[in-house]
C-alpha cells in the first residue's frame, strides 16, 4: 500500500485499525497490553501513550524481527502474570467478531497450553488449514496446500498458557506457526481449537483494508472504537459533503476532507484532507492524506498515496496505485475498451 504510515495505525472507520482492537479486548475483560513491535516502534507509543481505549498499555520492541514466535516470546519480558495464567495474543491485522470470553473458558476448561481461533473460510488453500478432533483438540497445523483436509484455518488468536510461552527459544527467530505449535501438538501438549465463524477478516491487502473500514461503518462488525453510529457513511470532523454529492456504502470522510456537488464515492476510505471534485467518480478505493481527485475522473478500486494527483478525466482501475506525491495530468490514462 502506497501509504507511508504502518498498517495498524491506518485510519479505518475513523480511527487507527489498532483502536478498534484496544477498545474490544477492553470490553472483553482485559486490562493491560504489551505491543511487540519492530517495524517503526516509536509511532505505536507515540500514537497510543501508556492508556488508550480503557487498557494500560506497555512496549517491547526487537532489535532484529524475531518471527511470530520470537515476537510473543520477547514481549512476555513484560508480562506480569503467573505461570498458569492464560495470556490472550491478537494479531495486529485481524479484525474479528468471534467471542474471545468463549475462547478463554474453553482454554481453562480444557487446561490447554494453547487455544487458538479457528474459523472456516470458503477457500482454505490460501491459508494453513488445522484440522481437529471430536473433542476440539488440535490434531495437525498443515501448510498451504491445494487439497486442505479441513476448511478450519488459524484465526489469529490465541490463549497461552503463560508457562507454554516460556518454552519458545529466547532471541532467535521463531515461526509459531511452523516450529511452537507443531512442537507442542508432537509433544502432547493440549492444543485446543475454539471454531466460530463470526465475522473475520485479515487485512493484510489493501483490498481488504478498504472492505473492512467499509465493514465498520455500515455495523457489519460492531467496535466500541467507532467515533460515530453506523451508517451508509462517516463523515468527521471538518469534512464537508456537499449537497447533490453521492457518499454511501460505508465510506469513510476523513477531517477536512472535501466532497464536491455531483460527486459520487461509494464505498471508499478518504483519509484527512482528501479532495473529490465535481463530476468524479471514486469506487472501492482510498485517497491517502492530502490525494486530489479532479473534475470527471473515475477511480475504480485503485490506492492513492499522500498528495497524489489525479487530473481531470482520467480512468484508473483494477487495483492501480499511485505513489505520494505524484501527479498525473489531464486525460493521461483511461481503462476503457471503447474510443
Amino acid at each position: 500500500m502506497t501509504i507511508s504510515t504502518p498498517k495498524p495505525l491506518l485510519p479505518t472507520a475513523g480511527v487507527a485499525f489498532l483502536a478498534h482492537q484496544l477498545a474490544r479486548a477492553h470490553a472483553v475483560g482485559v486490562e493491560r497490553i504489551v505491543f511487540a513491535t519492530s517495524y517503526r516502534a516509536e509511532m505505536f507509543e507515540a500514537a497510543f501513550g501508556a492508556h488508550a481505549h480503557g487498557v494500560d498499555l506497555a512496549y517491547v520492541s526487537e532489535d532484529e524481527p524475531l518471527g511470530t514466535g520470537g515476537a510473543i516470546r520477547n514481549a512476555a519480558r513484560s508480562l506480569t502474570c503467573g505461570p498458569d495464567e492464560p495470556v490472550l495474543i491478537l494479531n495486529g491485522d485481524i479484525l474479528s467478531g468471534h467471542d474471545v470470553r468463549a475462547q478463554v473458558a474453553l482454554h481453562e476448561k480444557a487446561n490447554a497450553a494453547v487455544t487458538l481461533h479457528l474459523t472456516r473460510v470458503e477457500d482454505p488453500s490460501r491459508f494453513g488449514s488445522v484440522p481437529t478432533d471430536a473433542d476440539g483438540r488440535v490434531t495437525a497445523f498443515l501448510e498451504k496446500t491445494s487439497h486442505p483436509v479441513t476448511d478450519q484455518i488459524n484465526a489469529g488468536c490465541y490463549v497461552f498458557r503463560r508457562s507454554a510461552i516460556d518454552t519458545i527459544p529466547e532471541d532467535e527467530v521463531v515461526s509459531v506457526e511452523r516450529e511452537t505449535f507443531p512442537a507442542l501438538i508432537a509433544s502432547g501438549a493440549v492444543v485446543m481449537g475454539h471454531v466460530e465463524s463470526e465475522y473475520w477478516l485479515d487485512v493484510g491487502t489493501p483490498e481488504a483494508f478498504v472492505q473492512g473500514s467499509r465493514d465498520l461503518v455500515l455495523g457489519r462488525l460492531a467496535s466500541p472504537a467507532m467515533p460515530g453510529p453506523p451508517g451508509p457513511r462517516l463523515v468527521l470532523a471538518g469534512a464537508v459533503v456537499s449537497p447533490g454529492a453521492v457518499v454511501r456504502d460505508g465510506t469513510t470522510v476523513g477531517r477536512n476532507a472535501v466532497v464536491e456537488a455531483g460527486a459520487t464515492v461509494l464505498g471508499s476510505v478518504l483519509l484527512d484532507d482528501a479532495f473529490v471534485a465535481e463530476g468524479a467518480t471514486v469506487r472501492d478505493s482510498v485517497l491517502s492524506r492530502g490525494a486530489r481527485v479532479g473534475p470527471g475522473a473515475v477511480l475504480d478500486g485503485v490506492i492513492l498515496g499522500d498528495g497524489a494527483v489525479v487530473g481531470p478525466g482520467n480512468e484508473l482501475r483494477d487495483g492501480l496505485r499511485m505513489w505520494p506525491g505524484i501527479e498525473l495530468p489531464p486525460t493521461a490514462v483511461r481503462f476503457s475498451t471503447d474510443t
